[in-house]
C-alpha cells in the first residue's frame, strides 16, 4: 500500500497544471540545444521530476515555477553537453572512430534550409526575366549554351544576364540582412 505524502495530495493538481502549461516550453528548450526529441523529452521529464522532489523535500517555496523549470532544463542540457564531451572526446560525434555521418549536422541543415527559404522568397521579388535565367542555370543546371538556345540569345548575353541577375539577388538579400548564403 502506497503512503501519500501531504505534498502529493495538496500539490498534484498544481503540478499537473504546471506540466500542462510549461512542458512544451521546457521540451523545446532542450530540443533547441540538442535537436534530439528523445533527449529533450528526457531533460523535460527530469526537470519536472526535480520540481516534484523539491516540493516533497519541503525546501523553500519556488516563487516562479516556470523560470525554475527553464533554468533546471537549461542546466540539465548543459550538463549533458559536458558529459557528452567527456564520453566522446574532442571530436564531434559524427566523426568518431574516423567514420563520418552521411547526414549533415542538424544545425547546418537548418541554416541551409533557412538560407534557401530566404533566397526563394527574394527570388519571387525579382523581375520574371531574372527569375527565369537564375532558375534555368541553378535549379535546372543548364549551361550557358543550353540557356542561350532556349532563350534565342548568344552565350555572352546569357553570362551578362546571369551576372546582373545574381547581383540584383545579392543586393536584395543583403538589404534584408541575409549575408551568409551557402
Amino acid at each position: 500500500m502506497k503512503v501519500k505524502t501531504p505534498v502529493a495530495d495538496g500539490r498534484r493538481a498544481e503540478f499537473e497544471e504546471l506540466y500542462a502549461r510549461h512542458s512544451r516550453e521546457v521540451w523545446a528548450l532542450a530540443y533547441a540545444r540538442w535537436m534530439d526529441a528523445d533527449l529533450a523529452l528526457d531533460v523535460a521529464q527530469e526537470a519536472f521530476l526535480r520540481l516534484w522532489k523539491h516540493w516533497e523535500a519541503g525546501e523553500e517555496e519556488i516563487q516562479n515555477p516556470r523560470a525554475w523549470l527553464v533554468r533546471v532544463a537549461r542546466n540539465l542540457a548543459e550538463d549533458f553537453a559536458k558529459s557528452s564531451f567527456r564520453r566522446n572526446g574532442t571530436m564531434a560525434p559524427q566523426q568518431m572512430n574516423g567514420v563520418t555521418s552521411r547526414e549533415p549536422i542538424p544545425l547546418d541543415a537548418m541554416e541551409k534550409a533557412e538560407a534557401f527559404a530566404a533566397i526563394r522568397a527574394t527570388l519571387e521579388e525579382l523581375p520574371p526575366s531574372d527569375r527565369d535565367i537564375l532558375t534555368l542555370r541553378y535549379a535546372l543546371e543548364y549551361d550557358a549554351t543550353q540557356i542561350a538556345d532556349l532563350l534565342g540569345i548568344n552565350a555572352t548575353a546569357v553570362h551578362m544576364r546571369l551576372s546582373r541577375a545574381r547581383q540584383r539577388l545579392a543586393d536584395r538579400l543583403t538589404a534584408k540582412g541575409n549575408t551568409a548564403i551557402p
